[in-house]
């Protein structure tokens, strides 16, 4: 099955011609390829899957999608890894 987790854009910018974002989801934020979804900007929640904003979404649906992920223990790959 696959995955879009929702995330909120902390950040945007291009690197290499290419529009990317920095993307917090619970604490964890990771670099993000924002072409698919042209009109996101700061403070707004995409869905990403592996590396990639596919939509935005509304703050409320994140939440609930966030809260469902969480309680289904499908969270794991967004930890950081232990020292």
């Amino acid at each position: 099955m696959c995955l879009g987790i929702p995330g909120k854009v902390v950040e945007t910018y291009v690197e290499h011609d290419v529009r990317m974002g920095k993307v917090a989801f619970g604490g964890v934020t990771k670099r993000v390829c924002l072409e698919h979804v042209p009109e996101a900007r700061e403070d707004d929640y995409v869905l990403v899957h592996v590396g990639f904003a596919l939509s935005r979404i509304d703050a409320v649906e994140a939440g609930r999608v966030f809260e469902l992920l969480e309680q289904m223990n499908q969270l794991d790959d967004l930890k950081d890894p232990e020292p």
